[in-house]
């Protein structure tokens, strides 16, 4: 279950709030707490937000 911190943390990662490099900084911090589905949906939307 994803939490409200990683929550906020994914809309300011959507809003582009943060540098691609901060943004995969924080999410290696708190993936051991994820599930794998939860790591590859976030991994996606990252990847989507960023992308060219």
């Amino acid at each position: 279950m994803i939490t409200k911190e990683v929550r906020e943390w994914l809309q300011k990662v959507e809003r582009r709030q943060y540098s691609y490099e901060d943004a995969l900084y924080e999410f290696v911090r708190f993936s051991s707490f994820l599930t794998r589905e939860e790591m590859r949906m976030i991994k996606n939307k990252i990847e989507d937000a960023y992308r060219l």
